[in-house]
């Protein structure tokens, strides 16, 4: 709010989106705009905040920078093409050029005649010469533009998946690679699990010390997952406060090793407000483990993680409940 009337902003939603994303500061891109523009002129105007906006927050940001590096890709395509269409033109000159000067010199013993067919020659050597370095130039400038151009495609696809607040998967990274590690454990006959966590009392939480304040407790969640996982495990951020974990080629048994190791890295944790210094105690969370059976689908895996989720929302919080567990799939009752 302070932001908002200290640079005149009008008081549009699109506005409190960005001040809010820049006091909660997960978005570097869009607070080192904000910031080298008030460095510059101590004040932003409303034209500068649409053109961060559609940078770095609009929704259509990353399909229009797919297709600008697309547009790149293809320019710098055809122009190598040309540059090749050129040179195989003056190749097959150069050959033709040859073989008439071939022919010339086997019709000739004239010493003048044959020097000046040399002179041609040596001149037309050196000018393919020339292009080929030329092409050759060409060729290697644009294979250096071209990969930064796929670096560029893959930053936008790690965007695309990415989680802005925790930089754990998204959602649709979640769902794209939880059906790929279905299909792969229903055709190899290796183990899957899944975890799906839950904060304790979050809303409670956020309500109580701030939106900015919960935003912290969930990056100090997400990297509490990161840290207990392999590099063939894919860590999401399943929605509002729920994460989800995938474990490929990992027993029930295995699984609840990892979600208790998760489970008490948070909890061990303190949270500090980073506005006042106030230590705010401990956060807890509950989690619940499924593991794949035959004729699986994403959902019903899902749904059996999120039953054993709620279980331990029911026995008291801060736990791990597996399917496994007495009790655990039955029809359950709604805890918050």
């Amino acid at each position: 709010m302070g932001n908002l009337k200290k640079n005149q902003t009008p008081a549009y939603p699109r506005n409190y989106e960005i001040w809010y994303t820049y006091a909660a500061g997960f978005n570097r891109g869009l607070n080192k705009a904000i910031n080298d523009i008030l460095r510059a002129k101590g004040k932003i105007s409303t034209q500068e905040l649409d053109t961060i906006y559609n940078e770095h927050l609009s929704p259509s940001r990353l399909s229009d920078r797919v297709d600008e590096v697309g547009s790149e890709i293809s320019r710098e395509l055809r122009s190598i093409v040309r540059e090749v269409e050129d040179y195989v033109s003056t190749a097959s000159s150069y050959g033709d050029s040859l073989v008439g000067a071939s022919q010339d010199l086997s019709n000739t013993e004239d010493r003048q005649v044959i020097r000046e067919i040399v002179a041609q020659l040596i001149s037309e050597t050196k000018e393919v010469e020339s292009q080929n370095r030329a092409l050759s130039e060409q060729l290697a400038a644009s294979q250096e533009q071209v990969l930064e151009l796929r670096e560029s495609l893959d930053t936008i696809r790690y965007e695309s998946l990415t989680d802005d607040l925790t930089t754990l998967a998204n959602r649709k990274h979640f769902d794209r690679s939880l059906e790929n590690a279905l299909e792969e454990a229903a055709e190899s006959g290796e183990p899957l699990c899944l975890l799906m966590t839950d904060i304790d009392h979050f809303k409670k939480f956020n309500d109580t010390f701030g939106h900015q304040t919960g935003d912290q407790v969930l990056r100090l969640v997400a990297v509490s997952v990161k840290q207990n996982v392999k590099g063939q495990d894919v860590p999401c951020r399943y929605g509002g406060e729920e994460f989800g974990v995938i474990l490929p080629r990992t027993n029930l048994r295995q699984a609840v090793a990892v979600a208790e190791s998760i489970r008490k890295a948070v909890m061990a944790k303190e949270l500090i407000k980073r506005s006042t210094g106030e230590n705010l105690g401990r956060i807890t969370i509950s989690i619940g483990a499924s593991t794949f059976k035959p004729g699986d689908t994403p959902q019903s895996l899902i749904e059996r993680a999120d039953q054993c989720l709620y279980a331990a929302k029911r026995g008291g919080r801060n736990i791990v409940k597996a399917e496994t567990d007495p009790g655990i799939l039955q029809e359950n009752s709604d805890v918050a």
